[in-house]
């Protein structure tokens, strides 16, 4: 749709433009830092920063109202710079020229509402936003975009070359860094550290396909971004893991398009999403202070994060109610279905703890809550999901398990609505499945398949049958003729069907 299309009130601000003042903070000692080159963590103190705008008061001029028809109207831009996370433009990066915006499709993942079995057998009305339908096939492309597309813009402005990216990863962000890196051949080179025989096979073939170089090392996560984290504070190399808060500010995008979604109508919401590094989270929170702050929403949702017991330092954080007896611990993490977020010590920690103060004191109330869930019901809620119509990861499984824990502690109301966050699409952990229904989990995972969610093939070959097609060596005539028949007569009396009459 063309701009002279549009309304005349509009038209002004549909085309974003270089605007605002952005500077790196320190969660630790507050200091400020420019953007003019690539900072991870603070170098006075070694705390994790987060970006602001210090101009970010000018949006308070623009009325809620006129937000919406922006961000409304911008949906029908036909401009690629503009179709994906950056429709918020504003909000996600407002100093970078439209031509340095790496889109390569993700954003605007569907939500899909539960049918009414699985709404009933929850308990609640509820929604998955299926983040496995970005272009790597998780939510990472949200903050790969935002990362890559400012270090696309320093590499136009002649502040860097030859940029080597690197990154530790548990599959999903080794896929969605090795796709953008590749897009942006031949200014920048991918390198990926994975724990050997802790990603799986589809995890592993994303990068390896995209020409990253791709390091497996003993160990877990933890083990991997102590290193990454080594090679950055010592070598010139862009950190793309979620330390790098450039990533923080991309998967902002995914609580503004649920505004939007909603007509930017958030009471009686609730947003349920796994832990992991805790990047997803913290973006979460402070895309939805954002929005808050400047009127385009009219309250802020509940947040509930999950975490399994095999991985809970977050939950075990905001377990002790007195904030001032609270002491954050990392764990030994233990065999999880939910591999993504099999991390003893998220290095968002910082930005989990100030974000989380921030969101319940803008709410008045807490409005941020922790839950813990078992490997079995991260498992078997997927599967039930799946059953219903989703195409929810092991993730989205701990998602609606975690849904389920928050509804029997009492921390939603009857008349909530949930969004769910599925951050990868089922294909990547089919192998889980698999395993489910194989009855061959080891032990450490502590998962015994329930008999009611196996599914297996049925295969058949009619004994009466000696010739059957076989590849190259197709029937013919009445041997066909008896296969298709004999085949068909066996698939009726399984599933018991009535002839026509």
């Amino acid at each position: 749709m063309r701009i002279k299309d549009f309304p005349k009130e509009i038209q002004p601000y549909l085309i974003p433009k270089e605007q605002g003042e952005l500077i790196y903070r320190c969660l630790g000692c507050n200091k400020e830092f420019g953007i003019e080159k690539l900072l991870y963590t603070c170098p006075d103190c070694g705390q994790v920063l987060l970006i602001y705008d210090i101009n970010f008061q000018r949006h308070k001029k623009i009325p809620g109202e006129i937000w919406h028809k922006i961000f409304d109207y911008r949906k029908m831009l036909t401009i690629s710079s503009v179709k994906g996370i950056y429709r918020y433009h504003e909000f996600i990066g407002p100093i970078l020229p439209l031509d340095a915006i790496v889109y390569l499709g993700e954003g605007n993942t569907p939500m899909i509402e539960a049918n009414a079995p699985l709404k009933e057998k929850v308990g609640i009305r509820f929604f998955f936003k299926n983040d496995g339908q970005n272009p790597s096939a998780s939510f990472k492309d949200r903050g790969m975009a935002s990362a890559l597309s400012y270090i696309h813009f320093l590499i136009q402005k002649g502040r860097i070359s030859d940029v080597l990216a690197i990154c530790a990863s548990t599959g999903d962000t080794s896929a969605s860094a090795a796709l953008y890196a590749a897009y942006l051949k031949p200014h920048i080179k991918s390198v990926v550290l994975l724990p050997h025989k802790k990603v799986t096979p589809q995890q592993l073939s994303q990068p390896l396909g995209s020409g990253a170089i791709v390091f497996e090392i003993p160990g877990v996560f933890d083990d991997c971004m102590k290193v990454v984290e080594s090679l950055s504070e010592n070598y010139n190399v862009a950190l793309l893991n979620s330390k790098n808060a450039w990533r923080i500010l991309g998967q902002e995008s995914y609580s503004y398009e649920i505004a939007q979604d909603f007509e930017y109508e958030m009471t009686d919401k609730v947003i349920v999403l796994p832990i992991g590094n805790a990047g997803n989270l913290s973006a979460v929170m402070s895309g939805f202070i954002k929005f808050h702050e400047t009127g385009i929403i009219n309250a802020l949702p509940k947040i509930i994060g999950v975490q399994s017991d095999h991985a809970d330092p977050v939950y075990r954080y905001y377990r002790n109610p007195d904030p001032k007896k609270r002491e954050f611990i990392p764990v030994t993490v233990k065999p999880s279905v939910a591999q993504a977020a099999m991390i003893g010590n998220p290095v968002s920690m910082p930005r989990i703890i100030h974000l989380v103060d921030r969101y319940n004191q803008r709410a008045k109330k807490q409005n941020v809550f922790f839950v813990q869930v078992n490997e079995q019901s991260i498992m078997d809620w997927e599967l039930i999901a799946n059953r219903n119509g989703h195409i929810a990861c092991t993730h989205g499984g701990e998602s609606l398990a975690g849904l389920v824990a928050a509804i029997r502690q009492g921390i939603l109301n009857p008349n909530d609505i949930a969004i769910l966050d599925s951050t990868a699409h089922t294909i990547k952990f089919s192998g889980f499945q698999d395993m489910y229904f194989e009855n061959r989990f080891p032990t450490d995972f502590e998962i015994s398949p329930n008999p009611e969610l196996i599914n297996s093939t049925v295969y058949i070959h009619p004994n009466d049958l000696t010739k059957v097609p076989q590849p190259g060596k197709p029937l013919t005539g009445d041997d066909f003729k008896l296969f298709v028949r004999r085949v068909s007569d066996e698939i009726s009396s399984y599933l018991k069907l009535k002839k026509n009459h």
